[in-house]
């Protein structure tokens, strides 16, 4: 999680599509002033994104650069809208072994298409149009190769996709306008390689199973450890007994 003006937080609960059709207007830093007219108290506005990659095998070693994959890594809305209204620009930062390293995007698609042979981190770091808010840093990891599971499935892309949100806790009056006027940003349907409705739905389904289990464990051990108790109070009386017996049997002797 990250608290920045503008953070990222992880949510399962993901928020329904709504009328994106609101219309954009150009807003300026200079109608704002040097601190974008002040921050707005008590506002909290989130904005859900997915970021990920997907990599596509060649079928075999590329002979010129002994690449195997063509691959792309992005940063897109999850809902259908136009981010380019508060995102200025996003910088993907490669692995040193590419000759250009940095690559900075200004308007979408924000994503980068490239080729190679191995896995490595990329570093993601969102800027926004209101510079009095803090860049926001993501990190992917570059997944090339299949799993045995998308193997025996038949995928041929190897897709590592996340769903998370840009948390904007009390923005400025100048973001607060520029979240405010997102527009679409096609016209058609809007898809994610992921289906994260039903990926939280087995989630959650998950997580419902593994507390019903631990309170199923709980309760079993609680059972255990009361017939244990009861074991050893019997024990202790046992020996109780077999003591007071003892000292009477000694006390019978001294008399004799």
């Amino acid at each position: 999680m990250f608290f920045a003006v503008a953070a990222i937080t992880s949510k399962t609960d993901i928020p329904e599509l709504k009328d994106l059709k609101t219309p954009f207007t150009a807003v300026k830093m200079s109608d704002y002033g040097s601190e974008g007219g002040g921050r707005v108290k008590g506002l909290t506005i989130v904005k859900p994104i997915v970021y990920g990659s997907i990599a596509r095998y060649f079928g075999k070693k590329r002979e010129e650069d002994g690449h195997t994959h063509q691959w792309n890594v992005y940063v897109k809305p999850y809902r259908n809208e136009d981010m380019s209204t508060y995102v200025k620009k996003i910088h993907f930062k490669l692995h040193e072994s590419y000759a250009n390293q940095n690559r900075i995007v200004t308007k979408p698609p924000y994503e980068v298409t490239e080729t190679g042979w191995g896995e490595f981190e990329i570093v993601i770091k969102i800027y926004f149009i209101d510079p009095t808010e803090r860049p926001v840093t993501l990190y992917q990891f570059l997944r090339l190769f299949q799993s045995q599971a998308n193997i025996m499935l038949g995928n041929k892309n190897v897709v590592s996709e996340f769903y998370d949100e840009l948390i904007f806790h009390e923005p400025t009056s100048m973001m607060q306008q520029l979240l405010s006027s997102s527009r679409q940003l096609t016209l058609g349907a809007w898809k994610h390689e992921t289906d994260f409705v039903d990926k939280e739905e087995k989630t959650l389904s998950a997580i419902l199973a593994a507390k019903s289990k631990i309170r199923q464990e709980i309760a079993e051990l609680n059972d255990k450890l009361k017939v244990s108790k009861e074991a050893l109070k019997v024990l202790k009386d046992e020996i109780s007994k077999a003591e007071a017996e003892g000292e009477e049997g000694k006390d019978a002797g001294i008399k004799t």
